[in-house]
């Protein structure tokens, strides 16, 4: 692996993937200066040597790459545009590097199509953000791109660069609507098999064992064995957010994806419910009936 050059790195939101990116630069050696909406989270990654900012553009000061790794693209706008954002004077000189899950024409709109904007599709959960294991699929420039494959491949085992910019969150997008619709299966038959009488936990070893299961549904099949959703791997809400970005997409290119449409109406349907910060597979509640009698 080609260690990464250039100056310090900006990472710009602390979540379960951004903490994750900070911490595994930290322990390449790399200078970070972090910032997050809630400082709070900014407190271990000080511990282990990163520089907390005051603000997006105090964070980015100085640094080769910034990262933007928040929840939604309302948040990736407020982040570059807001007070003090990364953009609030002037281009960024670095490479920017939009890791957010955002609509692929977003990314354009929010951090602008310059040659110097990158977008990247994380496949991987925040174990393989700390270990530097995740597959990175990437948009924009091949110019951009190259200045920062080393730092790129310090966070993962696999770097793609798939073409322009909107490229990465395309296969983000898609490969979210497989687990989406996978992990929603594999809730609908546990719950199913809960319903006529069999096993809940003997029918998930055994969806788990079997030929039928994906990594990720032999993953996701400890969570619905213990019913315990808290400390996420990935987020409900941001399930939904993305079932319905790609299901945006489908309309935009005239595709029609029952599946798509069917795993986005559920998982919105769970969110509302209240579930949108505990594990996306506590999308399996979303399909239990509820009690009483509708009048």
């Amino acid at each position: 692996m080609t260690r990464p050059a250039g100056g310090p790195v900006a990472v710009l939101g602390l979540g379960t993937m951004g903490a994750g990116l900070a911490g595994r630069l930290l322990d390449q050696g790399v200078q970070v200066r972090v910032w997050n909406r809630t400082a709070d989270r900014t407190a271990p990654l000080a511990k282990a040597g990163a520089y907390t900012a005051a603000h997006p553009a105090d964070a980015v000061a100085g640094t080769s790459a910034a990262l933007c790794v928040v929840a939604d693209g309302e948040a990736l706008g407020a982040v570059l545009h807001g007070p003090d954002g990364v953009l609030s004077a002037g281009p960024y000189p670095g490479v920017l590097i939009c890791a957010s899950t955002v609509g692929p024409d977003e990314v354009a709109q929010i951090a602008g199509n310059g040659p110097t904007v990158l977008d990247v599709g994380m496949l991987g959960n925040r174990d393989h953000a700390r270990d530097g294991e995740l597959r990175l699929f990437v948009g924009g420039e091949e110019q951009a791109f190259r200045s920062v494959r080393p730092l790129l491949e310090t966070l993962g085992k696999d770097v793609v660069h798939l073409g322009a910019l909107g490229s990465g969150m395309r296969m983000k997008l898609l490969l979210n609507l497989l687990m989406g619709i996978e992990v929603q299966a594999l809730a609908e038959a546990a719950e199913l098999a809960t319903a006529c009488g069999l096993d809940r936990q003997l029918v998930l070893k055994t969806i788990a064992g079997s030929g039928f299961a994906s990594p990720v549904m032999a993953f996701k099949s400890r969570r619905l064995a213990s019913g315990r959703f808290e400390e996420p791997d990935f987020r409900l809400r941001l399930m939904a957010k993305d079932l319905m970005l790609a299901s945006k997409q489908a309309a935009a290119v005239g595709l029609s994806l029952p599946l798509a449409t069917a795993a986005a109406e559920t998982h919105v349907r769970a969110t509302e419910q209240g579930l949108g910060d505990q594990d996306c597979a506590a999308v399996t509640r979303a399909l239990i009936p509820k009690s009483g009698t509708d009048t």
